[in-house]
């Protein structure tokens, strides 16, 4: 995957290391390309991701096998040359350590946020997941949550009858 976004090495400090031509594992690059369907202004969770995964995986190939932490994982590794901040925690906190980084992007693409209490450390944002999160449609449209389920649902590409 290739890029011109910030890199695993910017959003460390240096430490990372991802590097340009690596070759990457197939549920690597699975996951990295389902980042790249998100649509400016929304999110999927990691979970979401990893579900999104699981329902497209070829009947007669390997499955992707996965969760939340696996696509986190990769997110950390592989993630700074596709939007990362579109990959986010279920609760809408943003990424620690890049907080102002993804934030800017969030206020660049119109991502609906929460503003923080005065309480809150901070005062950082949080993602607003009811109206951010999508679904996986191809309309990529807001209100992509308003399923009746819980906020987003299921990617729309394995949702089961009768869910959507």
């Amino acid at each position: 995957m290739s890029g011109n976004g910030d890199t695993a090495e910017d959003r460390d400090g240096g430490a990372g290391t991802a590097a340009a031509d690596v070759t990457l594992p197939d549920y690597a690059e699975r996951v990295l390309g389902v980042a790249e369907l998100i649509p400016p202004g929304r999110v999927m969770t990691y979970g979401d991701v990893a579900e999104w995964l699981a329902g497209q995986a070829p009947a007669d190939g390997p499955a992707a096998t996965g969760g939340p932490r696996q696509v986190g994982r990769v997110m950390a590794l592989y993630g700074g040359a596709v939007p990362w901040w579109r990959v986010v925690r279920a609760d809408g906190t943003l990424l620690p350590g890049s907080e102002l980084r993804a934030l800017a992007h969030y206020r660049d693409e119109g991502t609906p946020l929460r503003e923080a209490s005065r309480a809150a450390e901070g005062h950082i944002p949080r993602l607003d997941m009811r109206r951010a999160r999508w679904d996986g449609s191809q309309d990529g449209g807001e209100g992509g949550g308003d399923d009746g389920g819980e906020a987003g649902g299921e990617p729309a590409a394995h949702r089961r009858p009768g869910r959507g």
